[in-house]
């Protein structure tokens, strides 16, 4: 084996990691791919031979590849009104597979992504570094721009944001409860039902079908309820599946994915809804109906 190849089997054994390490950080699986793949090509054109630790390294060089993405994302989203949705990560009912478990860790739901995504690209860089992958502030310094104590100061606002993201109850048995009750409601069309599962100031999210004019943020909910009934018509085509490891659903007319809804359950109500409906997204992610 030669040192290309040795440095190539070195690479696969963190590309796992690294892909987590970067979809944390972005929320979207393409571009994570894209990180891991740069951060490769970085690789294959450095002397590695006073690199210690290549795992510690490689996780710097994604750093600063998604620090750049991340600047560049905030650059062309200025001028757009657009609700910008993160990708979820579709799973049976049954559980997640191993590969799925390396990008969403202890719970990376779409609730703690929409909060990171509004975090600063520095802030979001040294927060997930440093309180998801326990990289040193001394190391993320330099990813930054900045000193380590400006770093830990970039850390602790992004910690602030983060922990006013609602955290989902742990009882999956339980969130289905609570879906599997809204979906009903919807079906008969029982506006009181609906208010008795959603959270008085539960947030509805939706990225518009693709088309930015049609983004919406809706919340309260009566205003939440009223969006339920009006797609009433849609519950018969709804299949249950797990989106970023918490109850969700795919709406699948004529065994179309038409929209995959991800449901964040506090407290044994709803208190966030986020729908994804932009075709070209769904067929990038290779959402499949799942079983009736």
């Amino acid at each position: 084996m030669d040192d290309q190849e040795f440095l190539a089997e070195r690479f696969e054994a963190n590309r796992s990691h690294l892909r987590g390490v970067a979809f944390r950080m972005l929320g979207s699986l393409t571009e994570a791919d894209d990180a891991v793949q740069e951060a490769w090509i970085r690789l294959s054109r450095t002397d590695t031979s006073e690199v210690d630790n290549l795992r510690a390294w490689l996780t710097t060089v994604v750093g600063r590849v998604c620090l750049n993405m991340l600047r560049s994302r905030k650059t062309r989203r200025e001028a757009s009104l657009e609700t910008h949705l993160p990708d979820p990560i579709l799973s049976p009912e049954e559980g997640i597979d191993p590969e799925q478990e390396a990008l969403l860790g202890d719970s990376v739901g779409l609730a703690l992504l929409v909060v990171l995504d509004s975090l600063t690209p520095a802030e979001r860089v040294a927060f997930v570094l440093h309180d998801v992958f326990a990289v040193p502030f001394d190391q993320i310094a330099p990813i930054v721009g900045r000193s380590p104590t400006a770093s830990r100061q970039l850390a602790s606002r992004a910690r602030r944001r983060v922990q006013g993201a609602p955290v989902p109850d742990v009882d999956l048995d339980g969130q289905w409860v609570v879906v599997d009750a809204f979906l009903a409601a919807a079906r008969a069309g029982d506006f009181e039902r609906l208010l008795a599962v959603l959270d008085p100031e539960v947030v509805l999210r939706s990225d518009g079908g693709g088309r930015p004019a049609a983004t919406a943020l809706i919340r309260g909910a009566a205003a939440v309820a009223g969006q339920a009934l009006t797609f009433s018509h849609l519950s018969a085509f709804v299949r249950p599946a797990l989106v970023n490891g918490a109850a969700g659903v795919v709406v699948a007319p004529a065994g179309r994915p038409t929209s995959v809804l991800a449901f964040t359950v506090r407290g044994g109500r709803i208190v966030e809804i986020d729908a994804i409906a932009d075709p070209a997204r769904l067929r990038r992610l290779g959402v499949a109906v799942p079983p009736a």
